[in-house]
């Protein structure tokens, strides 16, 4: 059968609990009988290396797998489990961040929503009520890219390490912002932001134009821009969202056709002073190349 989404972030973080407490010798033993990758080469934790072999597999292995672990899970639609802090269509930024300073990550994650950046701040998207570290999960599994705010004292917490090694161990994208200590670790290789004399909308866009260069997430973020142009309500958003994709580095043909259908079907877009010259313009570029 099909999973979800929601379904395969819960069986992969159900593996990884129950597997990531064998040995090693017992972890690739299992990971080869079910066709898994698997290597000699790791350094990190188990449960990182875990799920960073079982990320691709195919559902109907997952579910074998879970339940050779002894786990049978109720395969519902599950569609009221997709998490509600990430916006939808968005690039899905973790955010990691000390409690002390959650007020400055929040006005980041207020930034990032003008560069279609959804940004989880733990401190202030998880509800009372729901399991904390079951949250956290769940947007550590499904984030495109981690940045850590790397204020005073975050390397003494005992979460912060545990979120940029879950992330590295998925292979997305992780960046820090020096905000009063310096890169440590693994995360020293790295890019990293000076922070110190930033504001918060000024490392957004910062963090903005990085994702829409690197080549792990140019596709995506040229994608998000594409739809967030097409969505344009307003004759500044127009103007402001054509600039951010005269800037793309990667584009499909079908881009193109978009943005010329958007300049019919949206007026905000067509009566935006000069934006129409520059949708023309932008198509033609694109076309010829």
């Amino acid at each position: 059968m099909s999973l979800s989404p929601s379904q395969r972030i819960n069986l992969m973080k159900e593996i990884t609990r129950r597997l990531s407490r064998e040995s090693w010798s017992l972890i690739d033993l299992t990971l080869k009988q079910f066709s898994l990758p698997w290597t000699s080469d790791w350094n990190g934790e188990n449960s990182a290396y875990v799920l960073a072999m079982i990320e691709k597999a195919s559902d109907q292995t997952l579910i074998e797998l879970s339940e050779h672990l002894g786990y049978s899970p109720e395969l519902t639609p599950a569609s009221h489990l997709e998490p509600a802090f990430w916006r939808k269509g968005m690039f899905r930024l973790f955010i990691s961040h000390l409690a002390d300073h959650k007020v400055w990550a929040s006005k980041l994650q207020a930034a990032l929503l003008e560069y279609g950046i959804s940004g989880f701040v733990a401190h202030s998207d998880i509800e009372p009520t729901t399991e904390w570290q079951d949250q956290i999960e769940i947007a550590l599994s499904t984030c495109d890219a981690l940045i850590a705010l790397l204020h005073p004292k975050f390397h003494e917490s005992k979460w912060t390490d545990q979120e940029i090694g879950f992330a590295m161990g998925r292979a997305v994208p992780v960046c820090s912002v020096r905000l009063g200590e310096t890169p440590y670790g693994f995360i020293g290789r790295f890019q990293a932001f000076n922070g110190i004399n930033l504001e918060p909308p000024d490392l957004a866009l910062e963090l903005f134009e990085s994702f829409r260069k690197n080549k792990q997430t140019n596709r995506k973020m040229s994608e998000i821009l594409i739809s967030l142009f097409e969505q344009s309500g307003s004759f500044l958003e127009a103007k402001a969202r054509i600039g951010y994709l005269e800037g793309l580095e990667a584009w499909e043909p079908s881009y193109s056709k978009r943005i010329l259908s958007a300049l019919e079907s949206n007026s905000q877009i067509a009566y935006s002073f000069h934006v129409p010259s520059r949708v023309e313009k932008l198509a033609k570029k694109w076309s010829a190349t």
